[in-house]
């Protein structure tokens, strides 16, 4: 019996406190952590991590420490050096990793800091030791003879030490007994109300590791949810119940607001989600109303979004600067990216290239659809009205119905392939410079952009194209308007190679000037009103994909006033760009071509083709964005979650979603929010004055400080 209970014992030490058995050689992607952050014994050569160098190792790259303090990383480093010598080498390293691989590392992480390793036992002085010795001096006391307490412990003359497993199960309970003391503490009265500053800073104490700044600011406002100007202990307990769920209740936010028209829900609807969801850990009313008090305290509407809820919900959501959740994901990305070395560029290349030519594809089907118009558009402007027998059309639908007449189906589409075949770069340019443009001045949190920026934006994407589309536009347009000219005067009719060779480079890029007056502004007024019109019309959100319908109506309606308001523009490059007949007027430039124009023609033959130009690029934005949504979903990137297309794409997350980095730097981080769970204190360990170094968490001999 004896044996067995011996070998019990021994089995949990080695389990729990890492046994002396010859460590397992290192991976190479362990070795090579170690040696990028390890420096060099200069007596013995050896190589080791001091503490600063391992607080850099298993602290995301770029970190600022705003939750967690360097200091408190550096409680890791007591885990890590298993003989106490004041340096972690790579057998050290090496078994830490390991540690880091189990299921339960984070309270294995804690409870290796109090465990004696001769029993593999957490001895209650010696706990208790080390408690007083790293918390606050001004934190709010804590009672270890409590009733609670005994139920983990024992009574004062009847006490045990415990187990990993009793260890563990009390440090979950430990928040919420701290938060009752609390409140006993400073409940003077015992009338069961406290002051709002004094709930301010029982949260403070207790759980600023686990909350956003948004949320430990407005912490005192609690008592406006009920009447009176104090907070009773419903409220605080209440408060504490979200806290403890904030997983599930951000669960049942993303379910409710999936289901949701327009992306955002009310009480109501979070309390019938939750009824949904959950089994029998329903949520009273008062939890509801706190959760959406916090969430709404800057959209006092009712109806919140996930952007409301990840101020309460996010512990990393910070105003002013990126957030510490958002410096992880990034710290595990460029880590899966220096695994996965020369795989992921190839990737974003291949990536990229489908992409851009699903684009192209998309560009060209809607330039199809729509290129009658544009020829009705073209043929309308380069009309001349100034003397008697110019007018050939009266109007647009005139127009359309005398080149079918005349020139037929095949009429309608002169000049089409050059179109065809210059859409794809002008399309792609486009998009990707506005995309680029919008992603340096977006919010790195929100994904919020102010005006001016969305308007430069789109300005931008406007002024690179032209380098596409000024070719492109002289050429198609030579060829939409001599088939009028061969009916009338039986000239020849030109191939779209003759016009270039003939034009020249030079030739091929007059009218420019004309051609960024009317791309920059028209894309200046597309691309925010296309995306406003999705986010405040159709109610886009982190949650609600707009359909491919939705997307075209937008695309269509933005495209009205862009189209229409840029039509003088659009006039002046069409003369200047178009061959000059006999008897007409020939253009010198921009401002010789709108001056003569206003003197010969009057103001309204600035908006000649207009409404043609509103049926023509309307359809046309809306046509290429839905079939690139159509391809999309029929021809997806191998590899590639849910794709939303890059017009139609969703804001940028809240933040509340997974997080990305290697489950390592999770479970460390999770294991230094449950040793926090006793006290903000914690980080490094102080000692009692006079005395030098010795491990404070019981972890063998050390070295002289």
């Amino acid at each position: 019996m004896a044996t067995a209970v011996k070998e019990a014992k021994e089995s949990l030490k080695e389990s729990l406190l890492g046994s002396e058995e010859p460590d397992t050689q290192p991976s190479n992607q362990t070795r090579a952590a170690f040696e990028q952050h390890a420096r060099q014994d200069e007596e013995s050569g050896e190589r080791y991590m001091g503490e600063h160098e391992f607080v850099d190792a298993i602290a995301p790259p770029g970190e600022d420490y705003h939750k967690i303090s360097r200091e408190t990383y550096s409680i890791l480093f007591v885990v890590a050096d298993r003989h106490s010598k004041g340096r972690v080498t790579l057998s050290d390293w090496n078994t830490f990793n390991n540690l880091l691989t189990k299921p339960d590392a984070e309270y294995e992480m804690a409870y290796r800091l109090f465990a004696d390793p001769a029993t593999g036992l957490v001895d209650f002085e010696s706990f208790k030791d080390v408690y007083s010795r790293n918390r606050s001096p001004d934190a709010i006391p804590f009672d270890w003879n409590s009733e609670w307490a005994s139920l983990y412990i024992g009574r004062k003359k009847k006490r045990h030490s415990m187990t990993y497993h009793q260890f563990s199960q009390m440090l979950r309970g430990l928040q919420g007994e701290r938060i009752r003391q609390a409140f006993q503490h400073l409940d003077k009265d015992g009338d069961g109300y406290i002051q709002p500053d004094d709930f301010s800073r029982i949260i403070r104490e207790c759980a600023a590791h686990k909350l956003s700044d948004h949320l430990l600011s407005n912490l005192a406002s609690l008592c406006n949810i009920s009447a009176g100007s104090r907070i009773s202990y419903a409220n605080v307990r209440a408060f504490q119940n979200v806290l403890r769920e904030m997983d599930l209740v951000e669960l049942i936010i993303r379910n409710a607001c999936s289901k949701s028209d327009d992306g955002k829900v009310t009480r109501a609807d979070f309390l019938n989600e939750a009824a949904r969801v959950t089994r029998f850990s329903l949520f009273t009313p008062m939890e509801a109303d706190i959760l959406f008090h916090f969430a709404s305290l800057d959209q006092p509407s009712g109806r919140l979004g996930l952007s409301d809820f990840a101020r309460v919900l996010d512990s990393s959501w910070v105003a002013s600067h990126p957030s510490y959740e958002g410096r992880l994901g990034a710290a595990g990305d460029a880590h899966a990216a220096a695994l996965s070395g020369g795989k992921s560029i190839l990737h974003d290349i291949l990536t990229s290239a489908h992409h851009f030519a699903l684009g192209s594809i998309a560009g060209a089907f809607g330039a199809f659809m729509v290129y009658p118009i544009d020829l009705v558009k073209t043929r309308m402007q380069n009309q001349r009205s100034a003397r008697v027998g110019q007018l050939l059309y009266k109007n647009s639908i005139d127009c359309f119905s005398k080149v079918l007449k005349n020139e037929g189906i095949k009429g309608l589409y002169s000049g089409v392939l050059p179109q065809l075949v210059g859409v794809a770069p002008e399309k792609a340019i486009k998009l990707t410079v506005n995309d680029l443009v919008r992603g340096k001045f977006s919010d790195p949190k929100t994904g919020a952009i102010r005006l001016p920026h969305e308007i430069l934006a789109g300005g931008s994407a406007g002024a690179c194209q032209v380098i596409f589309t000024n070719p492109l536009e002289i050429v198609k347009i030579r060829l939409q308007v001599q088939g009028e000219v061969a009916k009338q005067q039986g000239v020849e009719r030109r191939s779209a190679m003759w016009i270039v060779r003939n034009l020249g480079l030079m030739g091929l890029y007059k009218g420019a000037s004309a051609c960024l007056l009317r791309d920059v502004p028209f894309s200046a007024i597309y691309f925010p009103s296309y995306n406003h019109l999705k986010k405040d019309l159709f109610g886009e959100s982190p949650t609600k994909k707009l359909g491919i319908l939705q997307l075209l109506t937008a695309g269509a309606i933005a495209g009205m006033p862009a189209a229409y308001l840029t039509t003088p523009c659009d006039v002046i490059k069409t003369r200047l760009q178009v061959e000059a007949r006999k008897g007409d007027t020939t253009y010198t430039s921009l401002r010789h071509c709108a001056k003569t124009v206003w003197q010969e023609e009057g103001f309204r033959a600035f908006f000649k083709g207009g409404p043609a130009r509103i049926l023509r690029s309307s359809p046309q934005f809306g046509f290429t964005l839905a079939g690139y949504e159509l391809l999309q979903g029929l021809l997806p990137m191998p590899g590639e979650g849910e794709v939303t297309g890059a017009r139609g794409k969703l804001e940028p997350g809240t933040g509340m979603g997974g997080a990305t980095a290697p489950l390592p730097y999770l479970r460390s981080r999770n294991a230094l929010k449950i040793i926090l769970d006793l006290d903000l204190g914690f980080g490094r360990p102080r000692l009692p004055e006079g005395r030098s170094f010795k491990p404070v968490f019981g972890t063998g001999e050390g070295a002289k400080a």
